[in-house]
């Protein structure tokens, strides 16, 4: 009996000796290491990963002065090693911006002629104006370096250089992309990108709706034909903003030798899109 209860008692003192190690050792971190904030969630990065151009963002804003506005919920800078602005870009909401939480994305081109560390820096949609209400969330990377890049062009409507507006006149705004086969596909994303900060600050808008994807695109005998989801045509109306999407679209292949003529589909229709 005594013999028993020695087994017992030794048992509780291994168990209880073990749990007191276990309790000591460091917990197992999460494969994201992204530290948390409040307001805003980035979901395709963690800190100090790798990052080359073109850069897509997405995350979740959640209040706490994290709001959006007018469609968007802020902006977003990379730095290089010394502080120097590579690229800026807006944080489009893609889920209705008035009810978080609300999804966005972006795309950042830049180029880097060494691998260095950078950082993001993200800022909120501070429409009231008050410096106090200003928000910044940074995350640092490490920037890859850049390989060969090539010249697009992607075409917008532009305030200051057509105060009239006549609808289907659009002008040029140069990106340089990784170079690719897919050239004249690269430079209707960059389309659809939408304009930068600074394009803004030219006169430069887009008539086109957020989060369109291309489905197909090829070119024939002179003549591209490009597919795109059913965003394209998203609550759209309005005879003016129908033709400068179609000019948007248009002028942006034309840019190239190989087209002469653009057919625009949506989900392989071309008879009844893009109506006014």
């Amino acid at each position: 009996m005594k013999k028993s209860i020695l087994i017992v008692i030794s048992l509780a003192v291994i168990i209880i000796a073990l749990g007191a190690v276990l309790a000591f050792l460091p917990s197992k971190q999460p494969e994201n290491n992204q530290p948390e904030v409040k307001g805003i969630k980035i979901d395709s990065l963690s800190e100090n990963q790798k990052i080359s151009s073109p850069l897509k963002i997405t995350g979740t804003t959640n209040g706490d002065g994290w709001n959006g506005f007018e469609g968007q919920v802020g902006t977003v800078k990379l730095l290089d090693y010394k502080g120097n602005q590579l690229a800026l870009g807006i944080l489009t909401a893609t889920t209705d911006w008035m009810n978080p939480p609300v999804k966005f994305e972006t795309v950042l081109n830049f180029s880097s002629d060494i691998e260095q560390p950078g950082t993001l820096v993200f800022m909120n949609e501070n429409a009231s104006g008050m410096p106090e209400k200003n928000k910044t969330y940074t995350l640092p990377v490490t920037i890859q370096k850049t390989g060969e890049t090539v010249a697009v062009k992607a075409f917008f409507n532009n305030s200051k250089l057509d105060p009239e507006y006549s609808c289907n006149k659009v002008f040029p705004v140069e990106r340089r992309i990784p170079k690719t086969t897919a050239v004249a596909r690269a430079a209707i994303q960059e389309l659809l990108n939408g304009v930068t900060l600074s394009e803004q600050d030219q006169g430069f808008s887009t008539s086109i709706n957020t989060g369109v994807k291309i489905q197909n695109l090829t070119i024939e005998n002179g003549t591209a034909r490009i597919d795109f989801d059913d965003q394209l045509e998203f609550q759209v109306g309005g005879s003016c903003r129908v033709s400068a999407i179609r000019a948007q679209i248009t002028e942006t292949l034309k840019q190239f030798s190989t087209v002469q003529n653009v057919i625009i589909s949506i989900n392989g229709r071309t008879e009844d899109i893009l109506q006014p």
